[in-house]
């Protein structure tokens, strides 16, 4: 049973009712130089380049911002900057997550007053506590913070399973205000929005579920794909969400699809392909301002399937740098 108790304040907030951006949010990277030092000077691009991709929010340090191989003061340095490059152009989600509830609390107060707009937050990692301990988890922080929260539902890397009960009572007490669905199984996200109401958001947050998620009624899609090749994920996302031209979609996934094939390739085949990350950050490099590497053990692309992946960019329409 749990031991906290939602203060009536929490329970009565209005602040799940805060509008969270619909479309396309792009997990933005952390750059990293030779030696794996974080290179601040590369995210004005970075941002830059998002935002005319057009971009409908930002979210820095979430899986693509590599936060699990950064201090806690590395962390804040590196908001604090993308919330300045920012300024204000699109909606700003935080990745606050730590395994630790006092740290994470810790990284949303910080992210409060440094100006972002909402916080996204996965569950506790390597630990797996209980989901009545990951409810408790979540529950503080929003007792803490004053700032919308989207859970990020990421079951292969946390172990822990938040089922559509489980979500809908974190949101009527107010402790959360949408979910980051990352979760290979469509139907997850259907059943979610069939038993919500409106003002409850829904993202797709696994690229392999994208195209049945926003057409179950999805509020946007935050993943890789939108993070590597914004424009062309909006393509998508407004031929089903604003245009409901499911011709144009299916012929849009059709490209999509094989990005997100290759990009998923080691887990579909056991560890045999590029991590998902490598094809990330070898994706922006190749049509994008540069972001470095990722830190290791991930390593970039080469060899053939990097061959596979430049083809794929430009059946998208990307120019491809230093490529005919």
């Amino acid at each position: 049973m749990s031991t906290v108790t939602v203060p009536k304040t929490l329970a009565k907030s209005t602040k799940q009712r805060s509008p969270l951006p619909s479309g396309i949010v792009a997990s933005c990277v952390t750059p990293f130089a030779g030696e794996g030092e974080i290179d601040l000077q590369r995210l004005k691009p970075h941002i830059d380049w998002l935002i005319a991709e057009g971009v409908s929010g930002l979210s820095p340090l979430g899986s693509s911002g590599e936060f699990c191989a950064l201090e806690i003061e590395d962390r804040k340095r590196v908001l604090d900057k993308v919330i300045e490059l920012n300024d204000g152009r699109v909606a700003l989600w935080a990745g606050t997550h730590h395994y630790s509830t006092r740290l994470t609390i810790e990284l949303s107060k910080h992210a409060a007053a440094a100006g972002a707009d909402a916080l996204l937050i996965v569950p506790p990692y390597y630990m797996a506590p209980t989901a009545s301990q990951t409810m408790d988890h979540y529950r503080r922080i929003a007792s803490a913070v004053d700032l919308p929260i989207i859970l990020y539902h990421n079951i292969p890397l946390t172990f822990v399973d938040l089922k559509t009960d489980q979500l809908l009572a974190l949101y009527q007490e107010g402790a959360i205000a949408a979910v980051k669905m990352s979760n290979p199984e469509p139907d997850r996200i259907c059943q979610l929005l069939q038993e919500s109401d409106a003002a409850f958001r829904v993202y797709c947050g696994i690229d392999s579920v994208a195209f049945e998620g926003l057409c179950h009624g999805a509020h946007g899609w935050i993943s890789g794909i939108p993070s590597i090749v914004p424009r062309a994920a909006r393509a998508l996302y407004e031929a089903i969400a604003v245009r409901g031209d499911l011709r144009a979609a299916r012929e849009q996934w059709r490209l999509l699809s094989q990005l997100m094939r290759l990009e998923f390739s080691a887990y579909s085949n056991r560890g045999q392909g590029p991590h998902w990350f490598s094809v990330m950050k070898t994706t922006l490099n190749l049509i994008g301002p540069p972001v470095g590497d990722p830190q290791l053990p991930v390593q970039p692309m080469e060899g053939e399937r990097l061959d596979e992946l430049i083809g794929i960019l430009k059946g998208l329409g990307y120019q491809v740098h230093g490529k005919d």
